[in-house]
């Protein structure tokens, strides 16, 4: 969320900020609202001290003169009704506004509609040739007997997945790498609820917008998440942190949960785009500093090209764009992965800053050296994501046979397998 003062201040730069990001919002409207707001407020304190004293006065006043500031105090009374229904009436339609008022972009993110328009900043690794027709991830998890669509659809519908065998054993050992990884660099590691409450979701600027790519779970107002980001991030949700203590840096496992709801018809083959995969997210939680949450922000996306170097895995960086960027996201740089059967680079991690925008909502906030309060920076990118890490995992070390040579930094995670063979 947005401090109404600074929209007060420059409302044309968050109009501006709307159409490079693409949502829609009314900065006038709003602001025509928080003025009727404000008025009603200021007066009703001002009514409200003068019934106070009306009703002091009363107390002191004898004969004719008494009913009269009777009178008078009713007067009060009605008009403090009056004004109290307009702020009522009037609060859920200025929330309801600010709600949709994106953060800004960085200066150092490129103008551009979608995601055709992020820019490549550099590439790392070399795309290995093969000298034979490669299978892509679902002929050669049909072929190793690792990857069960067809039975995962049977049990859950469209978009869902079983892995078996060394496919799961080699799911669980890209998660661990990556959390042991993120441990051994001070992350502190939490385990947490992946259903959650509504404000959590608010809080973090999934909601109201992202809702329709939530699974709900209406009967109790709770959400599944699609990102332990979001847990995470509101682990310290209304609380006051010292700056001694900053930063906070976190690390979690969790299952994520996604709709998709308008990816109909996209990517429906294979372990790209799917309704429910597992991922290691890293969430930085800092002081208000900009130059501080910029540095983080490279920290994070060398946390997880650390991940994909000891891999070995092709990628590149991109910044992404204003028209690709989410409603709080100051700058965003994606890793892409090379993936044979797309034969291009498809998206395996997002690394945000979001400057104060999750914590104004989250009420997430910090004694600074001065001793006055301020609401903290946060920051998250995925560690590693899978299954869809296994498409490039598999494509990238298949032989002509249709084996998988496991990455030797996994085989301690795969009880010393070396080779996935096909079963024969």
């Amino acid at each position: 969320m947005i401090d109404i003062k600074l929209i007060r201040a420059e409302p044309e730069k968050y109009s501006q900020a709307a159409r490079e990001k693409k949502f829609d919002v009314d900065i006038q409207a709003l602001l025509e609202i928080d003025a009727k707001l404000t008025d009603a407020k200021k007066e009703l304190q001002i009514v409200r001290t003068a019934q106070n004293e009306a009703g002091k006065k009363i107390a002191t006043i004898k004969g004719p003169d008494k009913a009269q500031a009777i009178g008078e105090m009713q007067e009060l009374k009605q008009r403090a009704k009056t004004l109290g229904g307009i702020v009522d009436e009037l609060e859920p339609k200025f929330r309801e506004l600010m709600l949709l008022v994106p953060q800004p972009a960085s200066s150092d993110a490129p103008l551009g509609m979608d995601d055709t328009e992020n820019v490549e900043i550099r590439i790392e690794g070399e795309i290995p040739q093969f000298d034979f027709e490669l299978r892509d991830h679902v002929a050669l998890g049909e072929l190793l007997d690792i990857i069960d669509i067809p039975r995962g659809v049977k049990l859950a519908g469209s978009r869902n997945y079983i892995l078996k065998g060394a496919g799961a054993m080699l799911h669980q050992a890209v998660l661990r790498l990556a959390m042991d990884q993120m441990i051994a660099k001070g992350y502190v590691p939490l385990t947490v609820p992946v259903l959650v409450n509504d404000a959590v979701m608010y809080g973090t600027g999934y909601f109201p917008l992202g809702r329709d790519d939530a699974y709900l779970c209406e009967r109790d107002s709770m959400s599944l998440v699609g990102t332990a980001e979001v847990p995470v991030t509101a682990y310290h949700s209304e609380e006051i942190l010292e700056n001694s203590d900053l930063p906070k840096k976190y690390v979690a496992m969790s299952t994520c949960f996604r709709r998709e709801a308008g990816a109909a018809g996209k990517d429906t083959r294979g372990l790209y785009r799917i309704h429910f995969f597992d991922k290691v997210e890293q969430v930085v939680i800092c002081e208000n500093d900009d130059a501080q949450s910029l540095k983080y922000h490279q920290e994070i996306l060398q946390n997880s090209e650390d991940v994909m170097k000891a891999l070995n895995l092709p990628y590149r960086i991109v910044n992404v764009c204003s028209g690709d960027l989410g409603m709080g996201q100051v700058q965003k740089f994606d890793i892409e992965t090379w993936m044979p059967s797309r034969n291009s680079y498809g998206e395996t991690h997002s690394a945000s800053r979001f400057h104060e925008f999750q914590a104004r909502r989250l009420n997430l906030r910090y004694r600074a050296a001065a001793g006055d309060i301020r609401f903290c920076h946060t920051l998250n990118n995925t560690v590693l994501a899978s299954p869809r890490a296994l498409i490039p995992l598999l494509e990238l070390n298949q032989n002509a046979d249709g084996s998988v040579n496991i990455p030797q930094v996994l085989q301690p995670y795969m009880n010393g397998l070396e080779v996935i063979e096909p079963k024969r």
